[in-house]
């Protein structure tokens, strides 16, 4: 059933690229106030190309901030599964625009990649899928499957609307699994499923000694330095093993399967030394760095602020000092916990004359794993070697995709993380790209997922 899809989508490939490029041109850069028309534009194009297609439901809903688009076509039957698929049409900020080769929102193939900001992230993939839909209603008249659609203008800030849109039209969305095409795989040409992400949590540290700078001269050594404590408590939460030494931080922590670890070994990672310049790596002890990255928790220090940053010397003893911190979990830690455990170790590792304020960020997320054995999962491998003509591996990621444990949550159904980007797509910095043999061999990929999804 797929073929006549597969040949379509060949057939009109150029045009499906030119209408791609008018999609990328649209700078919806959903935290600058300065684009929320241009935010409103993504959304029509999305709305407008559904309606071409010819989905049966299709309409821009109002969420208290930017809109959600949601679609539906459910004329499969009430014995054809059906699938809800997510993605999003807000894009990234492009600074520093003088570090782009072209213009981010004038997209410009070189050297087999398309570059533009929102290629691979997400813009690019989305329009994958409604290309396949296309290809599906041009050929067959029809979808495989019922489909429904939420794409929204909000991810890259958080997606601040979105749980309560989905948890209060729970009816409205509810499938019986979810397909999200927001990532990537492992390599370039190389299928990957992504079975497993990482959640995440973050605190803010504030330090505060004397109630105003003072002269390191005359006061050095009569008070305590906000600086020099706030190094004190950042150094005493993990140690030169890379291990997190605050108590009770792996008491939940899902133990690594030999399984997982077999799964793992067999990925083909990336030259961390290459593609990160750094001299060494640096994982847990006992753990591999792929180990570390994809399935075990991590602490990290994102920013440290406070006192003189400017050129020269300032001779002073800063007032205050602080810095953030953001943890990626695995399946079984509580990110609320997790917080609380780091409260409780940085008051108590703080050393006298400061005061130490702990702010907690309120967006968190669990880690979500789903089962390597899953029909649905096991659908899109053969799905993806068919179309990649490569035997697909299987991968979790230290990265967190919130929407995807809101999904489960809410609806308590499998989600297919089918993504088709590369290490080299440069995500949220300049030069921004999508390869257009992953746009070929994506789309045939998901083509055949749709169909072979519907074969009892």
């Amino acid at each position: 059933m797929s073929e006549q899809a597969i040949k379509y989508l060949s057939d009109n490939r150029d045009q499906l690229l030119d209408k791609l490029r008018d999609f990328l041109s649209i700078p919806s850069i959903s935290t600058d106030r300065l684009h929320n028309e241009d935010v409103q534009k993504g959304a029509d194009f999305v709305v407008s190309y559904l309606r071409d297609i010819g989905f049966d439901r299709v309409e821009q809903q109002d969420t208290g901030g930017h809109p959600l688009v949601y679609a539906e076509h459910l004329q499969a039957g009430p014995d054809a599964p059906t699938v809800l698929f997510y993605g999003h049409y807000d894009v990234q900020p492009v600074d520093p625009i003088d570090q782009w080769k072209s213009d981010p929102f004038e997209p410009e193939i070189r050297d087999g990649r398309l570059y533009a900001r929102g290629s691979s992230d997400d813009k690019g993939q989305v329009f994958m899928h409604l290309a396949v839909f296309e290809a599906y209603m041009k050929t067959e008249g029809t979808l495989p499957l019922n489909v429904k659609v939420c794409i929204e203008g909000e991810e890259e800030i958080g997606s601040e609307h979105l749980y309560a849109t989905l948890h209060d039209k729970k009816e409205q969305f509810q499938a019986d699994f979810v397909v999200i095409s927001d990532s990537g795989m492992v390599a370039p040409n190389q299928p990957t499923i992504l079975y497993g992400l990482k959640g995440f949590t973050g605190i803010e540290i504030n330090v505060s000694g004397p109630d105003h700078d003072l002269h390191s001269g005359l006061y050095g050594g009569a008070v305590r330095n906000p600086a020099m404590a706030l190094s004190h408590i950042l150094a005493s939460m993990k140690n030169d093993d890379e291990v997190v030494t605050v108590d009770g931080f792996y008491d939940d922590v899902e133990p690594l399967s030999d399984h997982e670890r077999e799964l793992i070994d067999q990925i083909q990672g990336e030259d961390y030394l290459k593609s990160t310049g750094a001299t060494e790596t640096a994982s847990e002890k006992g753990y591999t760095v792929k180990e570390h990255t994809m399935a075990r928790p991590t602490f990290e220090i994102n920013g440290i602020f406070g006192g003189y940053q400017g050129e020269g010397t300032k001779t002073i003893i800063p007032s205050q000092a602080g810095a953030k911190i953001t943890c990626r979990l695995v399946p079984g830690q509580d990110p609320e916990h997790i917080q609380s455990l780091l409260e409780k170790h940085i008051h108590h590792a703080a050393p006298s004359g400061v005061t130490v304020d702990v702010k907690k960020e309120k967006l968190s997320a669990k880690a979500y794993k789903v089962d390597t054995d899953h029909p649905l999962i096991q659908k899109a491998a053969k799905s993806y070697t068919e179309a990649f003509g490569k035997e697909t591996v299987y991968m979790r990621m230290g990265g967190s995709i919130p929407v995807v444990k809101w999904m489960e949550s809410i609806y308590n159904i499998p989600i297919v993380l089918l993504g088709f980007g590369t290490p080299d797509d440069r995500l949220h910095s300049p030069n921004e790209s999508f390869p257009l043999g992953s746009f070929d061999k994506g789309m045939e990929t998901l083509a055949r997922y749709w169909a072979e999804v519907n074969q009892r």
